[in-house]
């Protein structure tokens, strides 16, 4: 059964990532303007940021719905979700009316703080799925599987 559950967390999380990602891909000024809206980074790193983050999901989404380096991906998911988390919790307790960019868009969005906490919950439930495979990265249909079987002694 635990198998099957990771199944279902790495495509959903996966997916997410993917999504969000590839959104962002298309329209890479945008993604560096959320970036630069939280203020939190000197302006030194919010390009890189900016133009880095969308590539970085992609290749963590493709990962975890592939199952390969299953737990390295999901240890990258989980500390993403973190510094959203903390970002957005920052932006609202600071006052900033920003869209929290994670699915392309950024920037002032004059309901952003009746956003905030769906959003921060979101990445919360997505931060325990992927603590969830972090700890049981085994997982159904995974190539994980199929890359790192364990040997067995030849007779």
């Amino acid at each position: 059964m635990r198998e099957w559950l990771g199944l279902v967390a790495r495509l959903v999380t996966g997916g997410v990532w993917i999504w969000a990602g590839a959104l962002k891909l298309g329209d890479s000024y945008q993604s560096v303007e959320a970036v630069r809206a939280y203020e939190l980074l000197p302006e030194s790193l919010v390009e890189p940021v900016g133009y880095l983050l969308p590539v970085l999901e992609v290749v963590v989404g493709v990962a975890l719905v592939l199952g390969v380096l299953t737990r390295g991906a999901a240890v990258l998911s989980a500390l993403l979700f973190v510094v959203f988390i903390i970002g957005i919790a920052s932006a609202w307790a600071r006052g900033l009316q920003i869209d929290c960019g994670c699915f392309g868009g950024g920037g002032y969005d004059p309901d952003a703080s009746s956003q905030y906490p769906w959003e921060i919950a979101r990445d919360s439930v997505l931060l325990l799925v992927s603590l969830y495979l972090v700890r049981w990265p085994r997982t159904r249909l995974a190539l994980d599987s199929l890359l790192f079987r364990p040997l067995t002694p030849a007779r």
